[in-house]
């Protein structure tokens, strides 16, 4: 069966999306590939194979069962595979799966995309959640909307977040998860953690209380970082995902830290 890319081609849309040189395209290219191999169906592997230029090929080579890790552990192997941060590897990922879905054709694409958990939606070039907003973007915006910087922006993330999954229940964190980049996720698992789950009740003004002490702030800070973080959360999850999350709350957090 032929090929809609050659090698060369393949590796140029790797570069230009992950920002990386064809040396580094080439080695993202194989350890995506390769941990794309163990974690679908085997046939499956043959299929995207037989449409992959015969240089990369073999790198999704299988006859072993799939291993059905999430996404996260993906995108872990893949940074060991390649020697690199986590946050590097969601990039890498997602330069391959767009080449990929170009690679394949759109029918091959979707078989691989029906072998995946939601929570991989976030990595893919195509599918039902693709207007993903970067950790890197979603950090600036907080950042913009606060008037601090990248540094204090990461700190209240992750205050808010961690507060969130206090606040809400374990299903509405388990989704922000499969919407959110990878490095949004640490916080929102600790806070669930805490509480086992289960939606613990507390006021705005206990709420914003605990974004505070965990990042260090006053209650005014608190309170407005809070404000950026929730209108950056709308919209990298949407308004549908943004509704189930917020009908959890009581109408005075909608109105002081998400007003429409």
């Amino acid at each position: 069966m032929a090929v809609d890319v050659n090698h060369e081609e393949f590796l140029t849309v790797v570069s230009q999306h992950a920002d990386v040189g064809f040396e580094r395209a080439e080695q993202a290219t194989r350890a995506v590939l390769e941990t794309l191999a163990e974690r679908i169906d085997a046939g499956e592997a043959r299929d995207l194979a037989e449409r992959l230029p015969p240089e990369l090929a073999p790198f999704i080579g299988t006859i072993e069962p799939a291993h059905g890790f999430d996404a996260d552990e993906f995108i872990r192997r893949v940074a060991e595979r390649e020697g690199i941060d986590t946050e590097t590897a969601e990039r890498h990922v997602t330069a391959v799966f767009a080449a990929l879905a170009r690679a394949v054709g759109p029918d091959e694409y979707d078989d691989l995309v029906a072998e995946l958990s939601k929570d991989y939606w976030p990595l893919l070039a195509r599918g039902p959640h693709v207007e993903v907003l970067s950790a890197e973007a979603f950090r600036q915006r907080v950042a913009d909307r606060a008037g601090i910087d990248v540094a204090a922006a990461d700190r209240a993330i992750d205050a808010v977040l961690e507060t969130l999954a206090e606040r809400i229940a374990g299903g509405e964190v388990d989704d922000l998860i499969d919407r959110l980049p990878q490095q949004l996720h640490e916080p929102l698992r600790r806070g669930g953690e805490h509480t086992g789950g289960k939606a613990t009740r507390m006021s705005l003004e206990e709420f914003v209380d605990r974004v505070a002490e965990r990042e260090g702030s006053g209650y005014d800070a608190a309170l407005e970082h809070a404000q950026a973080v929730f209108m950056t959360l709308r919209e990298a999850v949407g308004d549908e995902e943004f509704s189930d999350v917020t009908v959890e709350l009581p109408r005075e957090y909608v109105n002081a830290l998400a007003p429409l």
